[in-house]
């Protein structure tokens, strides 16, 4: 006896997430995560399949890598508010995670936690030096150039504060790998001044760190001050370097250190950096709901640096990846 009929080995594809043609070519969604993917027999839809895949998106690699902090202001007193409306355009030409916090109040354990992974002090008037592993001391491993334009100081300062620089804005002025190496101090700790000649010498280094002061950053100065402060001295100019024009690969980062004092949610309360350049996705809201706080942008940073296992809890922090442009 012979038996009649046909085998189809078709299937239909289907995702939670991402999207997946009708051939089984997955798209991924722009989110790091898990999603599963699940393959149904067109001929018996009771039978099918599954398989988990791992998005895992990749911060691009910079050779010019920005990061400004401005000072002790809310989400809510920045994103769409008419005091700050040269940050809002670039929130609105570049990336904006809407689910960022800072870590603590006050200000100083929010610029430590930028630096080592780690709070370290809550005490805004400690000067003291600090011994941790840290993102000064992987670049220097590494070498990597980089360079602090601070406000206020002149070259190789390592001292207190001055006038309306804050030595507690500048983490990298506290850290013993700077701090204790007075001929190292003056190669990369500068007046802000030098930002704009390296700049025009073509010689901005891998990483800058920029330090406005206490007047520029919406510290003790108005938010319309450190806006225009911002756009005048640091946006334009990054404009006319190729870096960050089409096809470059810089990403400038406008942070703040913490909230107003009265939002303390996930410590520091909720705060709207901003992320801009031609690596840096376009007009984009983050989609995710992962929670990101300084440490993420620490190691973030070192990401697009090309620099392994970040510092403290910069090491299991989430990366900020789903910001970038993915190539």
């Amino acid at each position: 006896m012979q038996g009649t009929g046909s085998f189809n080995s078709a299937v239909d594809w289907s995702t939670n997430g991402g999207t997946i043609s009708s051939s089984g070519v997955l798209t991924a969604p722009a989110t790091d995560g898990n999603l599963t993917v699940t393959a149904t027999s067109i001929q018996d839809t009771t039978q099918s399949g599954e398989a988990t895949v791992a998005v895992q998106l990749a911060v691009p690699a910079s050779r010019h890598v920005v990061l400004l902090m401005e000072e002790n202001q809310s989400y809510s007193t920045v994103v769409d508010a008419s005091a700050w409306p040269n940050l809002n355009r670039l929130i609105a030409e570049g990336a904006l995670p809407m689910n960022y916090y800072a870590n603590t109040h006050p200000s100083i354990g929010n610029y430590l936690m930028l630096a080592t992974g780690q709070v370290l002090t809550n005490n805004d008037n400690s000067t003291a030096v600090w011994n941790e592993d840290n993102l000064a001391r992987r670049m220097l491993a590494a070498n990597v150039p980089f360079r602090i334009y601070a406000e206020g100081i002149k070259q190789g300062y390592v001292g207190g504060n001055l006038g309306n620089y804050l030595i507690r804005h500048d983490p990298f002025a506290l850290l013993s790998d700077i701090a204790d190496h007075p001929s190292l101090a003056d190669q990369v700790i500068w007046p802000f001044s030098q930002f704009a000649i390296d700049l025009a010498n073509g010689t901005l280094p891998e990483f800058s760190y920029i330090v406005p002061d206490v007047m520029d950053d919406a510290h003790n100065g108005t938010p319309e001050q450190a806006d225009s402060w911002l756009e005048s001295n640091v946006v334009v100019p990054l404009l006319h370097t190729t870096a960050f024009q089409a096809g470059g690969d810089g990403v400038l980062i406008v942070d703040f250190d913490e909230a107003e004092n009265g939002d303390t949610t996930h410590g520091g309360g909720q705060v709207s950096p901003v992320l801009w350049g031609p690596i840096v996705k376009s007009r984009y809201q983050q989609e995710s709901s992962t929670v990101f706080q300084h440490q993420s942008m620490l190691r973030t940073i070192m990401e697009a640096l090309g620099l392994q296992n970040p510092p403290g809890a910069a090491a299991g922090a989430p990366s900020m990846s789903e910001f970038f442009v993915q190539k």
